[in-house]
């Protein structure tokens, strides 16, 4: 899925989003994640072990709005026409922005449960024929897949394939730093530029592959 220099490029945008909402909501919910479920997994069961119910029951509930949101990113893909990218971007802004206006009538909760499935949703953008994808806003699969590749390039293999996946650890990294900036200076209101980036994506994606 990384074979042009557009799917780099966009793929690296994306995954600076991801981190830049992460960073957002790992501030708001003081350590819990909106995109990272593997983090929200290990809470959850170090809180069963403390036996602080609550704070499982909260990192149960970020990964089930997680998966709901995957699944109805899946269900875009797998909707009538040849490219449906155009529409996940545009279901992703329209959840942010739902995020943001919800922060602004004073619905937090409301507002994180709309990030959570646009990040769960953000990830269907490179799936293809109903398969699992490219992830979006995790870099675990990206770097074990970097460090395989630098060893195919030590003994012989493409020299730089494994360039393009550390570039996607890189751009979030980068996105959850302006994330926290963001939060620190004006709160869940940040999302408003989350969304607005999703949004000129979509737009940006539909007239490139129209072209």
């Amino acid at each position: 899925m990384l074979d042009s220099r557009r799917n780099v490029a966009l793929a690296c945008v994306l995954s600076a989003l991801a981190g830049y909402v992460d960073g957002i909501g790992f501030l708001h919910l003081g350590g819990l994640f909106v995109s990272f479920m593997s983090g929200n997994s290990t809470r959850m069961g170090v809180s069963l072990a403390e036996g602080h119910w609550m704070d499982a029951a909260e990192a149960l509930g970020l990964v089930a709005l997680f998966v709901l949101g995957a699944a109805v990113g899946s269900l875009i893909v797998l909707g009538r026409g040849a490219n449906r990218q155009p529409w996940v971007l545009l279901a992703e802004a329209l959840l942010l922005a739902a995020a943001a206006l919800c922060y602004v009538f004073g619905l937090s909760n409301a507002a994180i449960a709309a990030i959570v499935l646009a990040m769960g949703l953000e990830n269907a953008v490179f799936q293809i024929d109903g398969g699992a994808g490219l992830g979006l806003t995790y870099v675990t699969g990206a770097l074990v897949k970097a460090g395989q590749l630098i060893a195919a390039a030590l003994t012989g293999g493409a020299r730089w394939d494994w360039a393009p996946n550390l570039l996607l650890w890189a751009a979030l990294v980068m996105g959850s730093l302006c994330g926290a900036l963001a939060y620190y200076s004006i709160n869940l209101a940040a999302i408003w530029f989350a969304a607005g980036v999703a949004l000129a994506l979509s737009a940006v994606v539909a007239v490139t592959t129209h072209r």
